[in-house]
């Protein structure tokens, strides 16, 4: 099924806007400087767009409840505008105008997490033009403060920057993808506004986007990135303690630029799996995990062409128990989705 979406459509998220138990979508519109909000149905089906404005050309967008008010808010990063935009949910699917807080430079990703153990979320930012990630520590009410610059070093284009807490400290840690200097960086939080223990492990050629999931069921967090120029993932299983193996790869296929890659459990076997855009041949590619760190060869879907698909996030949009899959396609201005049928 595919529904209208922007100008552009960059990135998207999944949230409950609207109270009533059911994913809704959130579409960020780099060609239309606005987020399209779409309420779901709770069958795969969705209301038409409602779209609410924000800065220029934002890319990455993610959700959260910044205002500890038990409402969804929206967050996304304006590379146009080198800020970002908070939108504050009224809890029935329409949100206030946007807040506008200032970062370094243009911006090509964005996470939300908690980094000083202070029930605020905060924002992390990836600078691709500064080489470095932005730090957004929230505070009471709303706002935010940007605290911490986290560099990654000199050419490294970080593109992509997740979460998670790859030490079991309790504490979050961030990761990111280096698109110039062709690796993955780990920054370890402490939980008081810093991060130590800065460490570089090589992925292929420019990873451009990053997951996080525990694919060997050993309770630890592993990543895996998408190589644009070699066309193939890279897994790097964590040790529990902050550190990575060297990295294994799967093939995207020939000519395919995988652009964005996320994980879920798509087949119900309790074993994580992959999903990835390939814009090379616009298709949507799965690996099946085999929950011991390896993975099947990638099951090509069409996306059609011209679609020029960007990014596919994932959820259950049908209520059936099933992971399904939604799609932002920018050659096409519009989301596709995908439900699991078997």
């Amino acid at each position: 099924m595919t529904f209208q979406a922007g100008s552009f459509p960059h990135c998207v998220a999944v949230g409950d806007f609207n109270n009533d138990t059911r994913l809704d979508v959130v579409v960020a519109n780099s060609g239309g400087n606005d987020v399209s909000v779409l309420l779901g149905y709770g069958n795969g089906s969705f209301q038409n767009q409602m779209t609410f404005p924000t800065g220029s050309k934002p890319y990455p967008v993610a959700v959260g409840d910044f205002n500890n008010d038990t409402r969804l808010d929206i967050v996304v990063a304006n590379n146009g505008d080198n800020n970002v935009s908070v939108l504050l949910g009224h809890g029935n699917g329409s949100f206030q105008n946007r807040m506008t807080f200032l970062i370094d430079s243009a911006s090509v990703s964005l996470a939300v997490g908690d980094f000083n153990n202070d029930t605020q979320l905060d924002i992390v930012v990836a600078n691709n033009v500064d080489n470095d990630v932005s730090v957004l520590l929230g505070f009471i009410i709303i706002g935010f403060m940007n605290q911490i610059a986290l560099t990654a070093g000199h050419g490294s284009r970080p593109q992509s920057v997740l979460i998670a807490d790859f030490n079991n400290d309790s504490r979050m840690d961030v990761a990111l993808a280096n698109s110039g200097s062709h690796t993955i960086t780990i920054f370890l939080g402490d939980g008081n506004y810093s991060f130590s223990n800065l460490a570089t492990y090589s992925a292929g050629s420019k990873p451009v986007s990053i997951a996080v999931g525990d694919f060997n069921n050993d309770r630890r967090s592993d990543i895996v990135v998408a190589n644009y120029d070699s066309e193939t993932i890279s897994i790097f299983l964590g040790c529990g303690n902050g550190s990575f193996s060297n990295q294994s790869t799967y093939s995207t296929g020939p000519a395919s630029y995988p652009y964005f890659v996320a994980v879920g459990d798509f087949n119900n076997d309790t074993a994580i799996d992959i999903v990835v855009i390939t814009q090379g041949t616009n298709n949507l590619g799965t690996f099946l995990g085999y929950g011991n760190g390896t993975f099947s060869n990638v099951t090509l879907m069409p996306m059609g062409y011209g679609s020029n698909p960007f990014c596919v996030l994932i959820g259950d949009f049908n209520d059936d128990r099933k992971l399904d899959f939604a799609v932002a396609n920018e050659g096409t201005d519009s989301l596709s989705m995908f439900l699991q049928t078997c």
